[in-house]
């Protein structure tokens, strides 16, 4: 099979796990661009790709995890109520494959907010605005996936 073609799936398979919190999306791009520079020879140019897709990543990654949790505390939501929202995105993991982490995580958000506030339309309007920049910092991590790819691809092009 043509190493492209096994790298660019993986990409894609990394593009889907960005939206879908049960693959690490974003470093399995990495990881792809990884294995396509090592295994087609390592050329200078290659490892040049390789490190504007890393850092791509790695940026998006950095800036789409930090916007939810700011967004979160700037809107008076605990620390300890982000931490039970993980703790619920852990156990939706398992509980439900593929899609448990989207469910388990704005659930354990709003338990966290309504324990704290014992009212459900406060619990309410911070699972939303926690949910609105979640999927602020996905869009930008999706993004940045898209672009990524496509610099590799216009790289895999020309070798």
């Amino acid at each position: 099979m043509n190493l492209d073609l096994v790298v660019g799936l993986g990409m894609l398979v990394g593009l889907i796990g960005v939206l879908i919190p049960f693959l690490p999306g974003l470093p399995l791009i990495v990881i792809s661009a990884f294995v396509w520079v090592v295994a087609d020879g390592s050329d200078p140019g290659q490892w040049i790709v390789f490190a504007i897709v890393t850092s791509i990543a790695v940026a998006a990654m950095v800036v789409g995890s930090t916007i939810p949790a700011r967004r979160a505390s700037s809107a008076g939501t605990p620390g300890w109520v982000l931490a039970l929202g993980v703790v619920g995105l852990v156990i939706g993991a398992f509980a439900i494959p593929v899609v448990g982490a989207l469910i388990g995580w704005p659930i354990g958000i709003f338990l966290g907010e309504w324990l704290r506030t014992r009212e459900l339309g406060a619990a309410w309007v911070t699972t939303r605005a926690t949910l609105a920049a979640l999927g602020l910092g996905i869009a930008i991590q999706f993004g940045a996936g898209v672009v990524a790819v496509a610099i590799w691809a216009a790289a895999a092009w020309r070798w």
